[in-house]
């Protein structure tokens, strides 16, 4: 099908829920994709966050297609052996004891609100049921994670939105002392704040949230969905302020681009779950396990992957602040690794299309902030392209404002 042809089937087959890009693509290779007629772009977007290794990489590929020949999918009736052999990796290197999978960073989600409640009920009591969420956040799309999302954009006619959720500011420390009381089972936050415009959580903020969980025997939840699995130049985000949650939310990159989810536990949290509490038909699969397990593999070889993530995140700052100071448009640079953003005055949808026209592809969140989410073997070389590109668009937007 040529790109005209994909584009009109898509309108007239499939629900109008996606602002999608007025391309079609067919192939990739690498931080490249390519339309039905070859034209290539350079991807920053990276399935939002998801092709940590790259399209198509030789990991993933052999992965797949091992596995797709020796045992796809038996259920969780039974065990297997890429599940627990996931498991160990995620538990080995992380703060948890125990993980459950799924499909998708939402259900991931979902399943640490309701490990949360499950929890708070059996320890302290059914008032024990609150969650604290961030405003601005965005943590899913099934009816618990929208409630929790601090998003009025994304409650817009599914109401009531599930009771319990209290919403305070991000990084206000103030508003969280006040939030917590008795009736808090746990706080839900985003290490980084991806959907919200790559806003950075502050160390101290993080601290005391861990400080007042302690005090109230609440749970700490961190979604790093987007953050995960290397994003931030470390394996996890927690990684970078030194403040252990009770409980993680894994998905995007975990999979290489086949879906997964994952819910990482300490052990007497974990335990609030027994048999028929909570499942997932098709979570944690040999197919998905085996692929996630060769992206976690990757990721820890010595050859200096996460290393060279944190360098090549570096070069790309000091890239995006050269672009700061020449370019009054631009207000702020914010993230960590490879999650970055542009934080603008001027609307950044056109940007993305210019962009887009250049043979470049990023992504623009909360309306005014461009968000940056390569692969993580992007290198200096396609970092620069993207420089050269935006600095054209910015160039003439500003003069387009001047006239």
């Amino acid at each position: 099908m040529t790109s005209e042809e994909i584009l009109a089937a898509t309108e007239r087959y499939l629900m109008n829920t996606y602002a999608r890009q007025p391309i079609a693509l067919t192939r990739g290779a690498g931080c490249r994709v390519y339309d039905p007629e070859g034209r290539e772009y350079i991807d920053f977007v990276s399935g939002v966050a998801v092709d940590a290794l790259g399209h198509c990489s030789e990991e993933v590929t052999e992965a797949i297609n091992a596995q797709a020949a020796t045992l796809i999918h038996v259920s969780n009736l039974y065990h297997t052996e890429p599940q627990v052999q996931l498991a160990q990796v995620l538990v080995e290197y992380s703060f948890a004891d125990k993980v459950f999978f799924c499909n998708s960073g939402a259900e991931a989600n979902e399943t640490a609100i309701k490990l949360t409640r499950q929890y708070a009920t059996q320890t302290h009591g059914s008032e024990r049921y609150e969650i604290i969420a961030m405003e601005n956040s965005f943590h899913g799309r099934t009816l618990a994670t929208i409630a929790a999302t601090g998003q009025a954009r994304f409650h817009m006619g599914i109401g009531p939105l599930l009771p319990g959720i209290v919403h305070i500011p991000f990084n206000d420390i103030a508003a969280a002392k006040n939030a917590v009381t008795s009736r808090t089972a746990g706080i839900l936050v985003e290490p980084i704040q991806g959907e919200g415009g790559v806003v950075v959580a502050e160390q101290k903020f993080l601290q005391t949230l861990r400080e007042l969980c302690d005090h109230f025997g609440s749970l700490l939840i961190f979604d790093e969905v987007q953050t995960g699995v290397g994003r931030t130049g470390s394996l996890f985000a927690y990684e970078h302020d030194g403040v252990l949650p009770d409980i993680m939310t894994l998905a995007k990159g975990l999979g290489g681009g086949i879906p997964i989810g994952a819910c990482l536990a300490v052990d007497r949290v974990a335990r609030a779950f027994s048999p028929g509490m909570h499942g997932c038909t098709l979570g944690g699969n040999p197919l998905v396990c085996s692929t996630a397990h060769a992206v976690l593999s990757r990721l820890l070889e010595n050859d200096g992957l996460l290393d060279r993530c944190r360098e090549i995140g570096q070069y790309f700052v000091k890239k995006l602040y050269a672009l700061k100071e020449t370019f009054g448009c631009i207000q702020e640079v914010r993230g960590r690794g490879l999650l970055l953003g542009l934080a603008l005055n001027i609307e950044g949808n056109h940007i993305v299309d210019t962009c887009r026209e250049q043979g470049v592809l990023i992504n623009c969140t909360s309306g005014r902030v461009l968000r940056f989410v390569p692969p993580l073997t992007i290198s200096r070389n396609d970092i620069d392209q993207l420089v050269e590109v935006l600095t054209a668009v910015f160039q003439k937007t500003m003069s387009k404002a001047v006239l």
